[in-house]
């Protein structure tokens, strides 16, 4: 059973991963109906939190629905982190996440995200002065190191379980690689071997296929997977591997009907939080995914990315029902 603190996420938990505007309340919520145990906010910058910027301010809201949920944030000042904690703990999160893992040049290489990796001594400093100011639980996502050259993962999993983090997710890629090649599993199967570490190790990283999640669990031993960007366009990913570990069978792939019913309820959620004019851009670019694969369906998709109203919207949608079902 792994647990960040004392909270429970099962035996093999699929925790949806934090991605910039992807993983937001509407979506999230989506996950969560469709079998994601633990999502994450979109990441969060710790200096517009403290500017109280809007676009960062906006990414703190959660709902009890999506619950276990985690707020993830990046920066590289001690003081601005610290009182990013503050700010977020008042948003009442299951748990804060530090994002040591981002690879974009314009985050990594100001010391923030994986630049980290870069500089342990103050990685360690950070995250225990952190776990010493929240009251909330503490984890970290990461990556194995900054180059080939520097696979670093296993210490850095003890100097922060050390300092007192409740769970580590890592990717399976170097900073250098960003996202290109294969995520490479093995040195985190190293970490989740060693005899010193007790704290959960959620693998992340190429978890494309119900198998691949498969394999995370009994080749590797690791004790969740992350999924990340096979969720995108694809929430119904998280009941395909629910399924696939418990049955080794297949779903098939949703139902007209489901996707149908999935865009509605995304469109719905967004105009809740965001508005209704901002809140109808913001789902068009969830379309594309929800529909992908289905033939001929080019001229509907177009129709949905440009309607101009929600009631256009869902008038598309019936049509979209009576055609291709």
């Amino acid at each position: 059973m792994a647990k960040i603190n004392d909270i429970e996420l099962g035996s093999f938990p699929l925790l949806l991963a934090p991605m910039e505007a992807v993983s937001d309340p509407p979506f999230r919520k989506i996950c969560k109906e469709l079998g994601a145990d633990v999502v994450y906010t979109e990441f969060i910058s710790s200096e517009g939190l403290i500017r109280n910027a809007a676009k960062s301010t906006k990414k703190l809201d959660i709902y009890d629905k999506e619950r276990p949920v985690g707020i993830q944030v990046y920066g590289n000042d001690m003081q601005a982190m610290l009182r990013t904690v503050e700010i977020v703990v008042d948003s009442k999160p299951d748990f804060i996440d530090l994002n040591f893992g981002c690879p974009v040049s314009k985050i990594a290489n100001r010391g923030a995200g994986a630049g980290m990796l870069q500089d342990l001594d103050f990685m360690t400093k950070l995250t225990e002065a952190i776990v010493k100011h929240s009251p909330l639980p503490v984890t970290v996502k990461t990556r194995l190191g900054w180059d080939s050259n520097s696979i670093v993962i296993n210490e850095v999993a003890e100097r922060l379980q050390d300092v007192g983090i409740q769970a580590l997710a890592v990717h399976g890629r170097t900073r250098n690689q960003m996202y290109k090649g294969e995520a490479d599993w093995a040195p985190i199967a190293e970490v989740k071997n060693n005899p010193r570490i007790h704290i959960p190790i959620f693998g992340n990283g190429d978890v494309t296929t119900p198998e691949k999640a498969k394999e995370m669990r009994d080749r590797y031993g690791l004790d969740g997977a992350m999924i990340g960007r096979a969720s995108i366009g694809n929430p119904w990913f998280f009941r395909q591997v629910k399924h696939y570990l418990e049955t080794g069978e297949q779903l098939p792939t949703p139902s007209i009907a489901e996707r149908v019913d999935v865009s509605r309820k995304h469109l719905e959620h967004a105009m809740e939080w965001k508005g209704d004019r901002i809140g109808l851009q913001e789902t068009r670019r969830h379309y594309t995914g929800y529909f992908k694969g289905i033939p001929n369906f080019k001229e509907h998709r177009l129709k949905l990315v440009t309607a101009p109203t929600k009631d256009d919207v869902l008038e598309i949608l019936e049509d979209v029902l009576r055609v291709f079902s």
